[in-house]
């Protein structure tokens, strides 16, 4: 059994020792094969044992300006410091095709001296120039940085063009869209990729949308006002568009806050669409734009009733709903109404409630000195409810929920930030229909929205229906005509600060 053993084990170590040779025998000719390919006579004296040094040095005197200094560390570590893309890839012509990637991502709103474009194809053409190295040490230095700066932009690139330049979820104080970000697993898929054309082409984002304004930003001559600004508002939308958030449920509830519209999207296309009124917003006047805007604006400073960016899962239908009025309501609206009119609290039913206890009689109250968190104010279901007749539930850190509103001329605004906070709907009742369908529940809302005295009820949903609010300011519609929308909450400048020295425009 020993005997057998150490057979085995010698074999096994025979073997590793074979393919460990084979591996170093691969690169032996690591000097003839370079000068196949660059003509350049120096390259004959370069070996894998000379290059080995420089290597690492280039490794770690770069690390301060590489993007994932530790991984590629590690992978350049874990292969033994083999140059893989300048051996592999140089000679088939790929890091040439890669350094056209670079120069034209322009096309995608990017600068590409973002990515070094200029500097890396220089680096390469002298690969291409026979007389472009001019001594050995010159010829590894070279090498090592090549392999390097190889390494460190296809990460950079796939990042950008694959999940964004930045991350939402750092820019914006009210930005609950779930983002995926780029990782290791990513990152390493990236550094093994075999057949650059392959997959460079595949990493060009395929979304429609996204091909539409890749074209508008081609053609940019008009738009949004001037041509800078027109270039602007494609590139911001452009990146949105990169983000890894997107539905992908073949049913879901989108709106649109500065086109201040709703859709419900089915199998990817709209089967109902509504006005919506939305929180209102900083910009809301549209006095600031992607051209005229002060420093101040470029950090994310929310107005306290803007609209939440978020996903989540409409649940239930609360039909003549009750409405626990917010404290930043009570102390900045209701108190004041309720000084100037001692009626108006019982002529708009809502109910005070102490401690707990509803109060039956307030018209002695002196709510100018009184402690307003000691008390709870409810507005009963009714056709004064703010809430109107029906509200959609789904989960979220803000409060927010659809909702039918009494007040109707809103509707006929085009600038429709009005609200708290919350989305008031146009069509309650069509929404109802949409995301219920026929059947028992939705005869029951429609039922019970239409009764003289109404009752709060609580319908819940059969099937969770998944909601997204996002603002988005630059699109093609169906006809492929690019729409534009004003800057309400003025996301797209703070957008853009953080893009700035990222992009062409």
């Amino acid at each position: 059994m020993r005997k057998q053993y150490t057979l085995t084990l010698l074999a096994i170590t025979c073997a590793f020792l074979f393919t460990l040779q084979s591996c170093k025998k691969s690169r032996s000719e690591m000097g003839k094969e370079l000068y196949q390919k660059t003509k350049n006579k120096v390259f004959k004296n370069v070996t894998p044992e000379g290059f080995l040094p420089v290597f690492q040095q280039e490794l770690e005197a770069e690390k301060s300006t590489l993007s994932n200094p530790k991984l590629i560390a590690a992978f350049y570590e874990q292969h033994d410091y083999d140059p893989i893309f300048v051996m592999d890839h140089l000679k088939t012509d790929d890091l040439k095709l890669f350094a056209g990637y670079l120069e034209h991502a322009n096309s995608h709103g990017i600068n590409p001296e973002y990515f070094n474009a200029q500097e890396y194809s220089s680096l390469l053409n002298k690969f291409y120039d026979k007389k472009g190295i001019k001594t050995t040490d010159e010829a590894y230095h070279d090498m090592a940085k090549l392999e390097v700066m190889t390494a460190n932009l296809l990460i950079a690139y796939s990042d950008a063009l694959q999940y964004g330049l930045v991350n939402p979820k750092q820019l914006f104080q009210r930005y609950y869209i779930a983002t995926a970000r780029p990782d290791s697993a990513f990152h390493n898929r990236v550094l093994a990729v075999s057949n650059f054309k392959t997959y460079l082409d595949s990493i060009q984002p395929k979304n429609p949308q996204y091909l539409a304004l890749q074209k508008a930003l081609a053609d940019s001559s008009t738009g949004a006002g001037t041509l800078e600004q027109t270039k602007r508002v494609i590139a911001v939308n452009m990146e949105r568009l990169r983000w890894k958030n997107k539905p992908n449920a073949d049913k879901y509830v989108f709106v649109n806050v500065p086109d201040f519209r709703l859709d419900v999207i089915e199998n990817g296309k709209s089967t109902l669409n509504m006005k919506v009124c939305v929180g209102q917003g900083r910009n809301k006047d549209y006095t600031k734009s992607l051209i005229s805007y002060q420093d101040t604006d470029k950090s994310d400073r929310p107005f306290s009733r803007e609209t939440p960016l978020l996903n989540s899962m409409i649940y239930e239908a609360q039909v003549n709903p009750i409405w626990n009025i917010p404290q930043s309501i009570v102390s900045k609206e209701i108190v004041k109404h309720a000084q100037d009119d001692p009626n108006y609290l019982d002529n708009s039913h809502i109910d005070v409630y102490h401690h707990g206890k509803k109060l039956d009689d307030t018209e002695d109250i002196n709510w100018g000195s009184a402690d307003l968190s000691d008390y709870e104010f409810k507005q009963q279901p009714g056709e004064d409810n703010s809430l109107g007749k029906v509200k959609f539930l789904f989960p979220n850190k803000s409060s927010v929920y659809l909702h039918d509103t009494p007040a109707q001329k809103p509707f006929g605004y085009d600038m429709r930030a009005v609200s708290h906070g919350c989305v008031r709907l146009e069509k309650p009742l069509d929404f109802a229909h949409a995301i219920f369908g026929d059947g028992s529940k939705y005869n029951l809302i429609a039922k019970y929205m239409g009764e003289d005295k109404p009752e709060p009820t609580d319908i819940s949903l059969p099937k969770k229906v998944p909601v997204y609010i996002n603002y988005i300011t630059c699109w093609s519609d169906e006809s492929g005509t690019i729409q534009y929308r004003k800057d309400v909450y003025g996301l797209d400048i703070v957008l853009y600060s953080h893009l700035k020295k990222y992009l062409t425009a």
